[in-house]
Formats: structure tokens, sequence, C-alpha cells
């Protein structure tokens, strides 16, 4: 079975979700054959690569809230984030543009370590003094290297705007075709939606009916076509 992710590293939600969503895999008897897989989501696409500002400005700008009720919702998300066993900056973060991270991941994909790469970017993100946005590909680079990634690989793709850009795009664009209008957003064999970071149990519960209810594999012929199996291959008599 497979289960899509549609996140995106600067969702704080996202960071939270993910590890409930890891709690209820983790007790699912059928872990070892689920496939996760994490799809790429912009919370803030047309802002600049170097348009960085403090995470508070952005929400009180963003939303209209003052700056009293960003600080209480910074400071709850600190509470829900630590009560899954995460360590959550109230203070002092900032926010950018996601998309290097997102072109990154679809790179750290092909190298087997999409997973580590996006665990290490969301505590980069939400627990690290040391901003993901505001140093440069070189924050980028050693963070993708602690993932497991090659340091010299990684800096031809930041290089490089158009690599894993058209995955990047080509994920957001099935996230509309889908339904998706925010993130985080999972998809289970693409059966099953869960929006929003929902208790362990939700998608406990997930887990289990979309399990059950995989279509069994329907043979279209059911004749005695040779075929080869464990004990070797029949040969057909001679005319």
């Amino acid at each position: 079975m497979r289960v899509e992710i549609w996140s995106d590293i600067a969702c704080p939600w996202c960071y939270v979700g993910k590890a409930r969503f890891e709690k209820a895999l983790a007790a699912f008897p059928h872990r070892a054959d689920v496939e996760v897989v994490h799809r790429s989501f912009e919370l803030d696409p047309g802002r600049a690569k170097g348009d960085v500002q403090p995470v508070i400005t952005m929400l009180t700008a963003k939303y209209g809230m003052s700056a009293a009720q960003a600080q209480a919702g910074e400071d709850n998300l600190g509470a829900q984030a630590a009560a899954e066993g995460l360590d959550y900056r109230t203070r002092d973060r900032d926010h950018g543009n996601t998309f290097d991270m997102h072109r990154l991941l679809h790179f750290a994909k092909e190298r087997g370590r999409q997973d580590q790469l996006i665990q290490i970017l969301y505590r980069a993100n939400f627990a690290e003094e040391r901003s993901v946005f505001s140093e440069g590909d070189e924050r980028l680079v050693e963070l993708a290297v602690e993932a497991g990634l090659h340091a010299g690989d990684t800096r031809a793709v930041l290089a490089d705007p158009a690599a894993y850009a058209d995955e990047v795009r080509a994920d957001e664009r099935e996230a509309a075709q889908l339904g998706a209008n925010g993130v985080p957003f999972f998809v289970l064999d693409r059966a099953y939606g869960v929006s929003g970071a929902q208790p362990a149990e939700v998608f406990s519960q997930a887990l289990t009916q979309a399990w059950g209810e995989r279509s069994p594999l329907k043979l279209v012929d059911q004749g005695d076509a040779e075929a080869c199996g464990p004990d070797g291959c029949a040969v057909p008599p001679r005319a």
C-alpha cells in the first residue's frame, strides 16, 4: 500500500502531522508493506527566494491578526509539538520560499533518502536557531549531507534552477486535482484522503480501512497457459 503525503517545510501542522501519522504507522500490523512518498506543496509559492521575514511578521500581514494573537498561535503549536515529542521554537523563527527544498526532496527520493531529508529540514526549520532560509544554499547542502546525500551533487541541483522543478510543479498540480487546498494532506492508495494533522487514532483507522478494502487482483484469463513457477518451467511436449 502506498501513502502519499503532500506537505511544506514551512507548515508547522505538517511537522506535527508527520509525527502523528508515524505513530499510527509504527503500530500498524502491515507496516513493512506500506510505502510512504512525500509530495510537494508550497504554502507561499509567490514569495521570492530572498524574501525572508520573521514568522510573526508574516502571520500578522497574511492573516490580519495582531502580534499577540500570532504569538499565541505559535505558543499553541509549540505545546502541540511537545505533546508529540518534537522540539519547537516559538520565538524568533523566520519564513521564506521553500521551492529549493522541494527540489532537493525530489533529488533525495531518487537516492532513497527522502524521508531522512524531510525530517531534518523540519527539525532545522522548527527547532534550531540557524535559519534554513537566510543562510544561503550552503545551509541546505549541510542538511542534505546529514541526510546522507553527496555535497557536490546537492550543490549541482541547487545551482540549476530547472533541476527537479517540473517534478515539484507536477506534485502541486496533482494536489489541486485531488482537491487539496491545504496541507498536510495524506492519500492512501489513491482511495482515501486524510486532511490535516489528525490524531494518531484517525490515521490508524484510515490505514486499517484502506488496507482492508484494497481491490483483489482480477485475472483476465483462467486458462492453463504455460508459465514458470517455484518448481521450474513447464516444457510443452513435442507434437
